[in-house]
């Protein structure tokens, strides 16, 4: 697999993606509205920050995930547009900065944050605002007008907090930065956070056994059942390349540079990575 997008915008994906809230510049996200069912939209833009999930109700409306607290009045205006009705819960797939960023101003507006009660340690180590009003080890079920989000935590992947959303009625599953999806923003094993390589293919074949169709992924454009399925492998196949390559005696700088060529790894990636993904190789 070789990966030729531009390493700029690759490193400010990765900088983002673990809220490094000082290395982004404070502007509002261009964002586009993207209807996936006719109660079901995601709120994307390019790149990053996340990818936000909208779920309709006439008692109010269900978010997963929130952006950037500079993001926060464009994604109510655009919620506007849809309905009239105020968002009673955000749930955070994980704790980092381009998911969580509007937790705040949407508990002054009343909503009630959810998330793992990993993501929300996670959050206070780091000083985050905007800390989860209700947390979850494993399972949990919001319900609103009517319907229903579930919430799973199967295990580690991207961090030791990751949850993906479920939403059974629509045969859509939003998945956080458990999956992300195109070459832009590559697999970032988050080990400070809790992330892990070789659990994460594990977790994946757990959240693949739902009954779905439609995949919001973290980053990149909704797609589909078998896109998660081909992530999941290549989960698979980086630990064994680099297990492969540490049995014939290949260097630290070997595999970083293979991860850099041939998966895109950008610095950050492999500043957070590439030491945690070699013992778990081993």
């Amino acid at each position: 697999m070789k990966c030729t997008r531009n390493r700029s915008v690759i490193w400010a994906a990765a900088l983002v993606l673990l809220g490094s809230f000082a290395a982004a510049q404070p502007q509002p996200s261009e964002l586009t509205l993207v209807e996936v069912q006719d109660d079901l939209y995601v709120i994307s833009n390019p790149f990053v920050p996340g990818n936000v999930t909208v779920l309709l109700t006439d008692e109010g409306v269900i978010m997963v995930d929130n952006k950037f607290a500079w993001d926060y009045d464009n994604m109510m205006a655009m919620i506007g547009t849809l309905t009239d009705q105020p968002v009673k819960y955000v749930i955070n797939t994980h704790y980092h900065g381009d998911h969580t960023g509007g937790n705040e101003q949407a508990q002054n507006d009343g909503t009630v944050v959810v998330a793992s009660e990993n993501a929300r340690l996670k959050m206070i180590e780091a000083s985050q605002p905007g800390l989860p009003d209700i947390t979850l080890d494993e399972h949990a079920f919001v319900h609103l007008g009517g319907k229903v989000a579930e919430v799973f935590r199967f295990g580690r992947s991207h961090t030791d907090g990751d949850v993906v959303v479920y939403f059974p009625e629509h045969r859509v599953l939003t998945a956080g930065d458990m999956f992300t999806y195109g070459a832009s923003v590559p697999q970032l094993i988050d080990y400070a956070g809790g992330g892990s390589a070789r659990a994460w293919t594990r977790t994946l074949d757990e959240v693949l056994r739902l009954d779905f169709d439609t995949v919001v992924p973290g980053h990149g454009d909704v797609t589909n059942k078998a896109a998660m399925a081909e992530f999941r492998d290549q989960t698979l196949t980086l630990r064994i390349q680099v297990r492969d390559m540490l049995a014939n005696g290949s260097s630290r700088a070997d595999i970083e540079q293979m991860l850099r060529n041939d998966y895109n790894w950008a610095d950050l990636h492999v500043q957070r990575g590439l030491d945690g993904l070699i013992v778990e190789a081993q």
